[in-house]
């Protein structure tokens, strides 16, 4: 928890899994808040939605005591309704569950899908893995957001389906997942895998100095997390290694992230 505070970071999502309570603890104590997530099914079919319905209602109900949630998605990226922009059901229970959501917690916003095909969200989240800085910039602005909403975003997936194109341009817009830029110091590391990849500290620096700038140039947007804050698996995209130490100095990151 530190650590995330440490590198200028208010906020977190905990992404696809249901957090320890000690987390939520420490995070409600430290000032660190949190969206809350859960995993997604591999299918969709009345199973699923059964079953996802009854343990959403679990999280939201234990969870939602705790005041560093600020927002609940019960869906990213279209994981489990790979088809919600062209099956009704998969849309019509995406929309359920967000509702549900609110009825459960009026309080706090939720993200019906994040990342794209959005579908009723009170947020407008993008998920943008796009590394030129001068194209990223492009994106963000008034025009570049409208050629994306008639069009297809980043992930060549529609933003929204339906007709909730219209309504997100009155949502709050945050880019909630960009970045992801493999660098490995240690060379004995497994290379693995990332969105683009830095050959050396100066180089990692370089190229997220380079996303940042055409980040925080956007008038439009009005939040990011970066992809992410640590090494996983075969993701070796982290701001720290798999044993949560910095790839750079604390405060060279810190200032990088626009803290």
């Amino acid at each position: 928890m530190r650590l995330i505070l440490s590198l200028g970071f208010n906020s977190a999502r905990i992404h696809q899994k249901v957090e320890d309570p000690r987390f939520h603890f420490w995070a409600d104590r430290l000032g660190l808040t949190l969206w809350g997530e859960t995993a997604a099914a591999y299918v969709f079919d009345s199973l699923a939605v059964a079953r996802l319905t009854r343990e959403w209602i679990d999280v939201v109900r234990d969870y939602e005591s705790h005041p560093s949630i600020i927002a609940w998605v019960p869906f990213n990226e279209s994981w489990g309704v790979f088809q919600i922009d062209r099956t009704p059901e998969q849309r019509n229970y995406v929309q359920a569950l967000a509702d549900l959501t609110r009825a459960l917690d009026p309080t706090r916003p939720v993200v019906t899908n994040d990342g794209w095909e959005h579908a009723d969200s009170d947020l407008f989240t993008i998920h943008d893995y796009e590394q030129r800085g001068d194209v990223l910039a492009s994106r963000y602005t008034t025009d570049g957001l409208e050629a994306m909403l008639a069009t297809t975003g980043p992930a060549d997936r529609p933003l929204a389906v339906g007709a909730w194109a219209q309504h997100l341009r009155s949502r709050p817009l945050l880019l909630t997942e960009f970045g992801g830029i493999r660098f490995t110091p240690d060379s004995s590391e497994d290379p693995s895998w990332g969105y683009s990849s830095a050959a050396d500290a100066a180089e990692f620096a370089s190229r997220i100095r380079t996303i940042m700038d055409a980040v925080k140039s956007s008038h439009i947007i009005g939040g990011y997390c970066w992809t992410q804050l640590t090494d996983t698996l075969q993701e070796a995209n982290g701001l720290c290694g798999p044993g949560r130490t910095p790839k750079l100095p604390a405060e060279t990151l810190r200032a990088l992230m626009g803290q």
